[in-house]
């Protein structure tokens, strides 16, 4: 069995459906917040805080997608991670998660919320082990997943960054 197979098993991570990657919740918060209590962002409430463990594969990655909060990513072990980061303005960036930080990878970043994102592994890379911690906490109802045809027509500069981090 191979080290990323291990991994899943070990961390029981299940496919996460529409992003990509593989998931699993850690912790969540005992506490739930009012939506008036945060922003104009949500409805009903929210956990206060919540994490999951993610890993991305060759055969996967995170699909360009956004959520009203900040999102903190944290790496954890295997090849390093590039992050598209497109903010409403059109501007972009590429960070590179991983653990060499004398070579300028970054072992932890912080997602504004409103922020395109998604991230794939750098090339030859088998794995990366992440984890992610929200607050308030993440809810599938605050997910919006990316479309090609809508951000290239929003960001068509982007064209190449976009169809690489898009799903089809």
């Amino acid at each position: 069995m191979n080290e990323t197979k291990k991994i899943i098993d070990i961390l029981r991570l299940k496919p996460l459906p529409i992003e990509g990657g593989y998931y699993k919740e850690i912790f969540q918060s005992e506490h739930k917040i009012n939506s008036g209590e945060i922003s104009s962002e949500y409805s009903g409430k929210r956990l206060l805080y919540s994490t999951i463990y993610y890993l991305i594969t060759v055969d996967t990655f995170s699909a360009l997608h956004q959520l009203p909060g900040d999102e903190i990513f944290h790496f954890y072990k295997g090849d390093p991670v590039e992050m598209l980061n497109i903010n409403e303005d059109g501007s972009h960036q590429i960070i590179t998660i991983g653990n060499d930080i004398l070579n300028g990878e970054i072992p932890q970043i912080l997602v504004k919320g409103k922020v395109w994102q998604g991230c794939k592994l750098k090339s030859d890379g088998q794995y990366a082990l992440l984890g992610t911690t929200m607050s308030p906490g993440f809810d599938y109802e605050d997910y919006v997943h990316g479309k090609k045809e809508d951000l290239l027509e929003k960001f068509p500069h982007l064209d190449f960054l976009i169809k690489r981090y898009t799903h089809s």
